[in-house]
């Protein structure tokens, strides 16, 4: 596996000489080819890597060791801003991967991610940006009852999460998001 603990300045954690490998001739990768889990420290990176479509678990509130154990067992990659977390022995050795999240800002930490672990930043509407299930294709008419009545006036195709039963569309919060992550892909 390859650790991405990435920064040198202010007396952070160094890298281990792997971070940065997955340029090159490498392929970019796909929301179906990377996890994530995201501790709470960063926690608004969630939706918004969903909204790319990766899947990116965010539980809240979690142990610094179940975070890892889950991140070993699932295959997924820790984002954090928690120093504890990378100088972890299973996360140093790169046996599971993490990046060490410089900034406060959620736009930035999101550009950060997006470069360093050369995410593909097209925005997708495929999970839900509350629970991380996976969306499908909603019948109009079985959305009606959990929607607004102007929502179900205007608009012809809906999304419902698998897991939580939430409902979607893409009206004028989908075109803030889209806008939002745009100007990554720029």
């Amino acid at each position: 596996m390859i650790i991405y603990c990435h920064s040198t300045q202010h007396g952070r954690m160094e890298s281990t000489g792997r971070a940065g490998t997955l340029g090159g001739n490498l392929p970019t990768p796909t929301p179906n080819s990377m996890k994530f889990i995201v501790d709470n420290n960063v926690g608004r990176l969630a939706g918004w890597l969903r909204a790319l479509g990766y899947d990116a678990l965010f539980i809240n509130p979690i142990e610094d060791q179940d975070l890892v154990q889950i991140a070993q067992r699932e295959g997924r990659t820790i984002l954090t801003r928690d120093r504890g977390i990378l100088r972890r022995r299973v996360v140093r050795s790169g046996e599971v991967p993490a990046l060490a999240v410089e900034s406060d800002d959620w736009r930035r930490q999101l550009a950060q991610v997006v470069r360093e672990l050369a995410l593909d930043a097209t925005p997708r509407l495929t999970r839900c940006m509350s629970c991380n299930g996976l969306l499908r294709a909603c019948p109009r008419d079985d959305a009606r009852p959990h929607v607004p009545p102007y929502v179900y006036q205007t608009q012809r195709e809906f999304l419902v999460c698998e897991d939580c039963n939430r409902h979607y569309w893409r009206g004028t919060h989908w075109q803030r998001i889209h806008d939002e992550l745009l100007v990554l892909s720029q």
